[in-house]
């Protein structure tokens, strides 16, 4: 595996909104540097449900992407979804809460599924793509930052997979809504995965 792409986003307004929005972004051709925070630079405009220590990097597999080309029928330049890493050779399926990833001397760690909201279906232009995305069951990944430092395109990726019980993070995007068993909470919850989505299976 290697790293593809690293996406950056700069605050711009939605088609018909008065907001500012991270979503678009786009491939940079030189280095990065990540902190605890995120990617250095990267806009993040509506803190209440993006960006945070839990949801510091949003990641896309290749695998997944080559998907969504084939299933929309038109090419997909790097950031259509707002990530900001993509991996080569990676399926978002594939990926439970606890995995981590090493590029060079950054770990990211996989906390959380991508929920899909209003603001990608308007960025896809499709006012049904959060139905579409949600159905897909192929969510980009949140991670948190282990370890932070600089990644560059074309790194290798080494994928480490979490060793407890893994919780895969197309099933927390497909739980919700939902009615969980007490087992199926308590096997969430004992993963460690964001704080914005613990409450979705505490209740």
């Amino acid at each position: 595996m290697k790293l593809l792409a690293i996406c950056l986003g700069r605050p711009e307004k939605l088609p018909g909104k008065s907001f500012k929005t991270g979503i678009y972004k786009s491939a940079l051709n030189s280095a990065a540097m990540i902190d605890r925070f995120g990617l250095v630079g990267d806009a993040v405009c509506n803190t209440r449900h993006h960006g945070g220590e839990d949801q510091a990097v949003l990641l896309e597999g290749s695998l997944t992407l080559d998907w969504w080309t084939a299933e929309l029928g038109h090419e997909l330049p790097p950031g259509t979804f707002g990530e900001n890493l993509i991996i080569e050779g990676l399926d978002n399926r594939d990926v439970a809460a606890g995995d981590r990833f090493h590029v060079g001397e950054v770990v990211l760690e996989a906390s959380c599924a991508r929920s899909p909201c209003n603001t990608l279906a308007v960025k896809m232009g499709d006012p049904t793509f959060v139905k579409t995305y949600v159905r897909a069951g192929r969510p980009g990944i949140y991670c948190r930052i282990i370890a932070p430092g600089m990644v560059s395109p074309g790194d290798p990726v080494r994928h480490e997979r979490f060793s407890g019980d893994r919780v895969m993070i197309a099933e927390m995007l497909a739980a919700v809504g939902r009615s969980l068993s007490d087992a199926e909470k308590a096997r969430f919850l004992a993963a460690p995965i964001g704080r914005r989505w613990r409450p979705t299976f505490e209740n």
